[in-house]
């Protein structure tokens, strides 16, 4: 961690604790700014995840992590001995700030485990330790994920990826684009092709950043024009991250996932999946249990501020979809990787 007061994020800094508080990169704002906001309120941070101040299911959690800290800190200041019971409205309410990434109630249920075992006293450090712990493991989990999903790549190619799973949506270095760093780093990506992501044009304002501040080849297309693109022979691989993988193999992931994952069987191209095993719900036998998050119709209904749709005209704006694991040549997790997705092969994984 910074041991100076954060100022301008990098392609690393998706969240910051310093000197008491957390810091978050404002992603809503990336490319154009480039700032920090600051938390000291669990309340604050909640708040923060579900306006996507930042997201990418790792990061959720991580920062859900310092966001129970900050809650500890909180209900001891204000409760004393009975901290346990004050803390849980913070604990509910960042729960409730996003239903589909598996890894924000993953984070919860491991600091949870922490505080069933604390005494009365004050439990701020450990608290803060142990979200320290899970911001650190994820970036060493992302880098294992990027060096076995890279062994994957057997010669140079070019790879299509959707949404961010880069180090901003993580607690470093990223998942999908751990991947493409650790491939290109061997000479094995010759290009990425960036999909633009709509509505959040997550591909257009964060994968793009990341990619051209690390100096590896990217390139923007919309998200219609991939099939286009694989229909060239250039692309040897789709990889993506996930915000819920099912005991089956079957992955959530950014809304057109699904569709990209059809184009590629299509047209024979591999199906890369990176996540850590923190993203796996071993509780949920297929992806048809994973809840899919529905936002507010406003966000595809106009862009960049600007309404582009008539008046009075009706949106569905689903914010991840379910890609079923027959589309999906790879899951890549720290633990290792599973070729060809079933039961049987993630519950070897998990055990």
């Amino acid at each position: 961690m910074k041991t100076t007061p954060p100022t301008t994020p990098t392609p690393d800094d998706a969240a910051l604790w310093h000197d008491g508080r957390l810091y978050l990169a404002d992603q809503r704002i990336l490319p154009e700014r480039a700032e920090f906001l600051s938390y000291d309120r669990a309340a604050e941070v909640a708040t923060a995840i579900r306006d996507m101040v930042v997201r990418g299911a790792p990061a959720i959690g991580v920062a859900a992590a310092y966001g129970v800290a900050l809650a500890g800190r909180e209900a001891y200041s204000n409760a004393g001995a009975d901290w346990k019971q004050a803390i849980e409205a913070d604990l509910e309410r960042l729960a409730a700030s996003r239903p589909t990434a598996v890894n924000l109630f993953w984070a919860i249920r491991r600091m949870r485990d922490l505080i069933a075992r604390l005494e009365a006293s004050d439990p701020s450090q450990a608290l803060l330790d142990e979200a320290l712990a899970i911001h650190e493991e994820d970036r060493a989990a992302n880098r294992r994920i990027g060096d076995l999903g890279a062994e994957l790549i057997t010669e140079p190619t070019e790879i299509i990826t959707h949404c961010n799973a880069g180090a901003l949506a993580t607690g470093g270095y990223g998942t999908a684009l751990g991947v493409v760093r650790s491939a290109h780093a061997a000479g094995k990506i010759q290009r990425v092709y960036a999909d633009e992501t709509r509505p959040w044009m997550q591909g257009a304002r964060l994968t793009a950043w990341e990619l051209m501040q690390d100096g590896i080849p990217v390139t923007l297309q919309a998200d219609c024009a991939a099939a286009s693109l694989m229909a060239t022979g250039r692309i040897g691989w789709v990889i993506v991250g996930s915000d819920r993988i099912a005991a089956n193999g079957d992955v959530a992931n950014k809304i057109g996932t699904y569709g990209l994952a059809v184009m590629a069987k299509y047209h024979g191209i591999k199906v890369m999946v990176a996540a850590p095993t923190s993203t796996v719900d071993m509780a949920i036998a297929s992806g048809a249990e994973i809840p899919i998050e529905e936002r507010d119709p406003d966000e595809l209904l106009g862009c960049g501020g600007r309404r582009i749709a008539p008046a009075g005209c009706a949106a569905r704006n689903p914010v991840f979809d379910v890609t079923p694991a027959a589309l999906v040549d790879a899951i890549v997790t720290e633990r290792g990787v599973v070729l060809n997705p079933t039961t049987e092969k993630m519950r070897a994984l998990m055990d």
